[in-house]
């Protein structure tokens, strides 16, 4: 999906809000144009805080707001790595981080990372992330029509952006490990890894992997899973894993980032990373002990109701926000 789609996408979910919403269209690497209109934006509208989220945002919005006067808050939901490129992005985004007024991380452990990085701690928060109401998800049987797959499977399901960081390959190992335990794989996403790795499933064993694509939605056919697989090296805190939760779907999930912090041995099986033989140890124990399976579900759907949820959210963030503007005030009454 590109990135224009993306924003037609969130613009039309905020649609039937009610915040103003006011697009700001340039091209790529139009940063420039991009800095003078945030910045015009922010004088004109009265802007009180500025919040950001991503890299672009948080460099272009940390000088534009910055021009404009306005407190910074952003929002930081991990970091992949990678190759040189995307770590020298990383490296200047947590250098832009050291100028706002409040830094949000999704999960204790980034939290630690972000102090580590020389921002002050009395800036860095955490506010973990939250899921809002879902709409009515399809039954299983027609989840399972819609995706193509086969109604008497057992099916361990993998959603996300096929990049390295949530290491597909993993995952994809390990179910072909489980041939004798006739478990089959739908796979829900797109990206870089992806021609590499449904190669190595046909490799391996053909019959067992269904390649649905990029599908919307998605958390709306977690109901075809019999359980839902996090493969990844890192995290900051999944937002599919707070779907699975909320589906009440059985969860394997390696124990990465703020995922410790978002589920224990009560509401999910957690595995290290970059483990198959341990990855698939836990999805066969979800298929030979369905009991306990579902005791976890109900536990991880308790959790999710009670401890993230959208209201927890905003009190967080209207506390912080609160804080940087009465910072703000005392500090110009000392000037």
């Amino acid at each position: 999906m590109s990135a224009a789609a993306d924003g037609a996408n969130f613009i039309e979910l905020l649609s039937d809000s009610e915040l103003e919403v006011v697009p700001i269209r340039v091209s790529a690497r139009s940063y420039i144009q991009e800095f003078q209109l945030i910045r015009k934006l922010c004088r004109t509208a009265d802007v009180n805080v500025m919040h950001t989220h991503g890299y672009r945002s948080d460099v272009v919005g940390w000088r534009s707001g910055r021009s404009a006067g306005v407190p910074l808050v952003t929002t930081v939901h991990g970091f992949t790595g990678g190759g040189l490129r995307n770590r020298s992005y990383e490296a200047l985004q947590r250098l832009a981080f050291r100028r706002f007024n409040a830094v949000v991380a999704v999960s204790r452990p980034l939290a630690e990372l972000l102090r580590a990085s020389g921002i002050p701690a009395n800036r860095v928060h955490v506010v973990p992330n939250a899921l809002a109401p879902q709409p009515s998800p399809l039954a299983r049987d027609a989840a399972r029509r819609a995706l193509g797959l086969p109604n008497d499977a057992f099916i361990a399901g993998w959603v996300g952006r096929m990049s390295p960081e949530k290491s597909l390959g993993t995952f994809v190992s390990a179910i072909a490990s489980l041939q004798d335990a006739d478990i089959s794989a739908a796979i829900l996403g797109d990206g870089v890894e992806r021609r590499l790795q449904e190669r190595r499933s046909r490799e391996l064993a053909t019959a067992q992997f269904f390649w649905c694509g990029e599908v919307r939605s998605a958390a709306s056919y977690f109901a075809a899973f019999d359980v839902l697989v996090l493969s990844s090296r890192t995290e900051g805190l999944p937002m599919v894993l707070l779907e699975a939760m909320a589906a009440r779907v059985p969860i394997v999930s390696t124990a990465v980032g703020g995922i410790p912090d978002l589920l224990s041995a009560a509401e999910a099986l957690l595995v290290p990373p970059d483990a198959p033989s341990a990855l698939a140890a836990a999805i066969r124990s979800v298929r030979t002990d369905p009991v306990s399976a579902a005791t976890r579900t109900r536990a991880a759907q308790l959790r999710q109701q009670s401890h993230f949820t959208v209201q927890c959210l905003n009190d967080r963030y209207i506390e912080i926000y609160r804080g940087v503007l009465e910072d703000r005030s005392t500090a110009a009454g000392h000037a």
